[in-house]
């Protein structure tokens, strides 16, 4: 279909193509229906798309949070490929000893991935334990527990119980520490009333007034008796006499170390009358019975 102006006597014509004929109509300009008629052209659509990246983070359309994310995962990348590219050999060694070593791994514990913490863990090691640093644990990696059931320092059981049945050996070592403190306590070590440097700095030279420490009361243990095993229970009688009670705390700070190192020990309980399986009366070595002599 076309239209064309000018046409005879002031006007426009339509000319329409149907198939094989052509058709003409006429339109006067007085037709108000096509008056003035505007063809506007399709309108057209911008699209717009903008990229965002940590250099141009301003004015990018980003928001904080965006950015703060792309920050962290290319801090992220940074750190893995230093761990892969600059982390020292010897860090990676520990890593892989790690797997098959209980104890290493306790020790480094979460200083793994953090080269200089784990070389002051390994130092402070063997600044502890010396030439022996090599030497694996015998003891446990976790504390004991303590509680006290009707505990008379007069009489009264002081009960063990250890991870597993100890051998000659932890009996040999257990029962010493024990004599240990029975001989310091019947000494008179564990007397509260003569602590004249506890709390003295020995920076200054301190003083000590022997005839002070001769005048203050007699405080000793009276007695003890042997020390019993039945399986992977001991226990031993106290009468602490005129002893402190912070000969208590000299006990289980002696007691905490040789856990950890030498003979784990799962708890402690003072008082009591009978504890876990034992059975009283029961002396025979072949279930189980064995003692140490103080």
């Amino acid at each position: 279909m076309a239209m064309v102006r000018g046409a005879a006597n002031g006007g426009f014509r339509i000319d329409s193509e149907e198939h094989s004929r052509n058709k003409k109509t006429m339109f006067p300009y007085s037709f108000s229906l096509f008056h003035q008629v505007t063809v506007q052209p399709p309108r057209r659509h911008r699209l717009i798309i903008v990229c965002a990246s940590s250099d141009g983070a301003k004015g990018s359309g980003t928001t904080a949070r965006g950015r703060r994310l792309v920050k962290i995962r290319e801090d992220k990348r940074k750190r893995e490929y230093e761990r892969l590219h600059n982390y020292p050999a010897w860090a990676k060694v520990l890593e892989n000893a790690c797997k098959d070593d209980a104890e290493l791994r306790a020790l480094l514990g979460d200083s793994i991935g953090n080269p200089e913490l784990m070389r002051k863990r390994v130092e402070q090691r063997v600044r502890q334990k010396g030439r022996d640093f090599r030497k694996s644990k015998t003891g446990s990696l976790l504390a004991f527990k303590v509680s006290f059931r009707d505990f008379n320092p007069l009489d009264s059981y002081i009960w063990f119980e250890f991870f597993g049945s100890p051998s000659d050996r932890d009996i040999d070592l257990f029962g010493s520490v024990i004599q240990s403190w029975y001989v310091m306590g019947r000494l008179g070590a564990f007397n509260s009333t003569n602590l004249q440097l506890a709390n003295s700095s020995m920076e200054y030279n301190p003083l000590y007034d022997v005839d002070k420490g001769f005048q203050v009361m007699p405080s000793s243990f009276h007695e003890i008796s042997d020390i019993e095993f039945q399986d992977n229970w001991g226990r031993v009688w106290v009468d602490l006499g005129t002893a402190d009670y912070f000969a208590v705390d000299v006990l289980l700070n002696c007691l905490t170390v040789l856990s950890s190192e030498y003979i784990g020990i799962q708890q402690i309980v003072f008082g009591g009358q009978r504890i876990g399986d034992w059975e009283e009366g029961m002396t025979n070595a072949e279930y189980g019975y064995k003692y140490f002599k103080i």
